[in-house]
């Protein structure tokens, strides 16, 4: 079949593929695609990543990342994955704005139908990541973009001198509630524990400001307002007791929701919706890996997901070695 090339040196764009094929597809840009990327490409296999956004991920929406070796005073995520990316492309990996919309195996072949065509592999990564999860409540879908948000990094400087609340407990909803104290003049954190899941140090750091108030051991039921957020209607899972707590602004961290329907029928996935792995990123499916948050429910860590992309890389490049295909 023939090897339809796109442009490497330029910007990824919407471009109409047609049929190509290649040694490996990733799907997905975020920290475990582009590192895949880069391990593949070093290794000489022909390889296309798919990305339907930019590259990078729900890591380029984190404000700073402290915890990833080799940068002591921390890295913003935005510059961290745009590092990645240029290593990327320094080795030739070809980026292409496209989403996949479904999978299927045909023989040796992996077949990759996006919005811009049909693309062919002999192995394929998937390291498509994960959503933010919804509340479910009320109110949350019609006020979703005025006043409702799942990225503090994208709209906190929208929330200057205003109230905001947040709602999660864990390491992400304890990172933007201190984020949102740079902009907002009050900011609620509720959760429906009586103690926080994050991290004891990004729990210690969230307790020094000042402007932050938790709220225990409760749930939002509703948010209110008409054509933006004005209030939060909380309940007590303790005592039961109705409140309404005035707020302009609600930013929901309360897990995510793995980028996997693409793939259902195509290999195994759990409960959740993340694809399940056995030893060293094998799915279900020969010539089918995984990397990253969409096979991990648990550490959703930039430094995990480049671990995981990078096995997922070398496994694939073993698997095309064992049957006589990649670099020749």
């Amino acid at each position: 079949m023939e090897k339809i090339r796109l442009n490497i040196g330029m910007p990824a764009g919407k471009t109409q593929v047609g049929s190509a094929s290649y040694d490996l597809i990733v799907v997905g840009g975020g920290p475990a695609g582009l590192t895949a990327g880069i391990y593949a490409r070093r290794a000489g296999l022909d390889t296309l990543l798919l990305e339907k956004m930019s590259p990078g991920g729900q890591a380029a929406l984190t404000d700073l990342i402290e915890n990833y070796p080799g940068f002591p005073e921390g890295i913003s995520g935005a510059e961290l994955v745009r590092r990645f990316e240029q290593q990327a492309r320094k080795f030739g990996l070809e980026i292409l704005t496209a989403e996949a919309r479904r999978v299927e195996v045909d023989g040796d072949w992996k077949v990759v139908h996006t919005d811009s065509g049909e693309l062919r592999a002999r192995a394929l990564i998937v390291a498509t990541g994960a959503q933010p999860k919804k509340l479910e409540v009320p109110g949350e879908g019609g006020l979703m973009g005025r006043g409702v948000s799942y990225c503090a990094t994208c709209d906190g400087p929208m929330f200057r001198d205003k109230v905001v609340a947040v709602i999660g407990g864990g390491n992400t909803a304890v990172q933007e509630a201190a984020y949102l104290t740079r902009f907002a003049r009050r900011v609620y954190l509720i959760h429906r524990r009586n103690r926080l899941r994050a991290t004891k140090i990004l729990q210690d750091k969230l307790f020094e400001q000042e402007k932050v108030e938790i709220i225990w051991d409760t749930v939002a039921e509703e948010i209110e307002g008409d054509h933006k957020v004005e209030a939060l209607r909380l309940r007590n899972l303790k005592t039961g007791e109705i409140s309404r707590l005035e707020v302009d602004g609600v930013f929901i961290f309360v897990g995510t929701q793995p980028n996997t329907e693409f793939l259902r029928d195509v290999v195994e996935l759990d409960d959740q919706g993340y694809i399940v792995t056995r030893s060293h990123t094998e799915t279900s499916v020969p010539g089918i890996f995984a990397a990253g948050d969409v096979q991990d429910a648990i550490f959703h860590q930039v430094a995990t997901a480049v671990g995981c992309g990078a096995q997922a890389a070398m496994m694939a490049e073993r698997y095309l070695s064992e049957h006589g295909w990649g670099p020749k």
